[in-house]
């Protein structure tokens, strides 16, 4: 019902802004907060115990000759700039149908915007600043799932950001590396998060937040984000604390060289130009962002971040082993069912036992028996949900609190295994980015195909023990809920905390798993002609042999 009501009155807002012709400069219902921010004057509306503001631009439009430029500051405006209704997405092709999908919305490039939710009277405040996911091709930080009311209950001022997607997002081109005074082309999209977090350093005071205590956190392609400005140099001093949720770290292409099966990010770039039929850089940016975004979602480009040697100087596993990432506090984790929703990422199921057992073999080598111990032929769809969900974001959870915790800093693994009678008739126990609305407490704002959450005081309580969870640790470093059990750290004892029904410490944390996939991850790194993702079992290439150099992957 709180919900419902939030959206009535939002909707009446709209209404009432669009039937007032307000414009982005206009001037301010009296009874509206306003804040008079060094980017300049805001008005936005109070809701309940917190005053939110939309829409507020931290760049300028990214148009015409700004389209894959970085991120350029916009002056002050003049006046007093209407933050009331909500912004655009960037653009992004259509999403299939599924539980992520939010149905036809008006997008736009001129997206570069964030949302602010402030609790009423808010004083130094800590600042949590969320990346939306949707694999760095879809979503919007605007979501009604990233609510910020149940953050600033909690004292929190919560920040959304929105970030170029896809192509105009993370192309890398041969021609926009001759233009670029870096000599460096690609993760536009990163450096919008960038420019995100100066806007919020040089501006979240006046609207009662402390710059100071800045934690970024995001799911999935938002998680894999905040690896990125972990391991940026850019992003250095920027935030003072991490969450990653269902995070991954894929083999990266590196700009000019072609390297661990990846060809350059340039040499995709431009076979990509020819696939949509532009042949210079000023056909690109001519092209109309719609036409350019459908063409090159037929086409094929899956963006990722561009090893560039400045804003990314290497592979996120070298960033870590070398300790060379943000030293500050983390949480990091996955969910039990992660591809119970991503299933084109499977291998296949095996004709038999036995021809699973000779596959792995083949495959494994001397690693089989330790694959067999954690990923048994006994249950094949059981088996290969767990091995690549374990390959893409068990092992990559486990690796960012072990390295974090490696440099001295405050480290927490969770695993969320939360069901609920939708999910669980649907067959989604903890799927990806189940846990989303429960760390939101926005149970009600879900996608129209998501499995609805019940109102219940059970749900309710478990969502409020997250957002405890989280924002304490926000507040301090260390993740702490009322009434639930404390959280232990994860090393020394390999302990994460299991989010079920409720939450339980879960020490010696699925033993041997990430032994295996450190092992398969350093071998195709040594080789320097494999890529470490998300093929396993059958779809993994025969792996190279062991060497001494990995011997101490544990």
């Amino acid at each position: 019902m709180t919900v419902l009501l939030r959206r009535s009155r939002h909707l009446k807002l709209v209404l009432a802004l669009t039937l007032a012709g307000w414009s982005a400069t206009a001037h301010a219902d009296a009874r509206a907060p306003i804040v008079d921010a060094p980017a300049g004057r805001l008005a936005g509306v109070r809701d309940g115990a917190a005053t939110v503001f939309r829409a507020i631009p931290y760049a300028s439009p990214p148009l015409k000759g700004l389209r894959w430029h970085p991120p350029v500051a916009m002056p002050r405006w003049t006046g007093v700039r209407a933050a009331q209704a909500p912004g655009r997405p960037c653009m992004q092709p259509t999403m299939a149908a599924g539980p992520y999908d939010r149905g036809p919305q008006a997008m736009s490039e001129d997206c570069l915007t964030l949302d602010i939710t402030a609790p009423v009277g808010a004083r130094k405040a800590p600042v949590m600043i969320w990346i939306h996911g949707g694999t760095l091709i879809w979503g919007t930080g605007h979501s009604e799932m990233y609510d910020g009311q149940a953050f600033a209950k909690r004292g929190v001022v919560l920040v959304s950001i929105n970030y170029r997607l896809g192509v105009l997002g993370y192309l890398a081109h041969p021609a926009l590396s001759a233009e670029s005074k870096d000599g460096v082309s690609g993760n536009y999209g990163l450096l919008d998060q960038v420019a995100a977090l100066h806007w919020v350093r040089d501006n979240i005071a006046a609207f009662g937040g402390d710059p100071g205590n800045v934690t970024i956190f995001g799911e999935s392609a938002g998680a894999l984000s905040v690896e990125y400005l972990l391991a940026s140099p850019a992003a250095r001093g920027l935030f003072d604390k991490a969450i990653v949720e269902s995070g991954y770290a894929f083999t990266m292409p590196e700009l000019r060289k072609a390297h661990f099966e990846e060809q350059s990010a340039e040499a995709i770039g431009a076979a990509l130009a020819n696939k949509v039929g532009a042949p210079d850089l000023a056909a690109l940016r001519a092209m109309d962002a719609r036409t350019l975004v459908d063409k090159v979602a037929v086409a094929g480009y899956a963006p990722y971040g561009t090893i560039d040697g400045k804003i990314l100087p290497r592979q996120i596993v070298d960033t870590f082993d070398r300790g060379e990432q943000a030293h500050v506090p983390l949480i990091a984790g996955f969910n039990s069912g992660e591809m119970r929703t991503l299933r084109f990422l499977l291998p296949p199921l095996p004709e038999s036992a036995a021809t699973y057992a000779t596959d792995v073999r083949a495959r494994y080598g001397d690693l089989a028996q330790a694959y067999f111990g954690l990923y048994p032929a006994q249950d094949p769809e059981r088996t290969r949900l767990a091995s690549a969900r374990d390959a893409v974001f068990g092992w990559n959870a486990v690796r960012l609190v072990r390295k974090q915790a490696a440099i001295g800093q405050p480290a927490y693994l969770y695993y969320f295994d939360h069901d609920y009678p939708s999910a669980a008739a649907a067959g989604l126990r903890g799927f990806h980015a189940s846990e989303v609305p429960f760390v939101f407490g926005t149970l009600g704002a879900t996608p129209p195909k998501w499995p609805a959450i019940p109102q219940t005081a059970a749900e309710r309580t478990f969502s409020a023990t997250v957002l405890d969870y989280w924002t304490s640790f926000a507040r301090t470093g260390k993740p702490v809920a009322r009434g639930a059990p404390a959280w232990p750290a994860f090393a020394p004892g390999d302990t994460a905390m299991a989010l079920a029904d409720a939450p339980r410490p879960s020490p010696n944390f699925m033993p041997g798993m990430y032994a295996l996939h450190e092992q398969v991850m350093c071998r195709r790194r040594l080789s320097g002609v494999q890529s470490w993702n998300w093929r396993t079992g059958s779809t993994a290439p025969v792996l190279p042999e062991g060497s001494p150099n990995c011997a101490a992957s544990r």
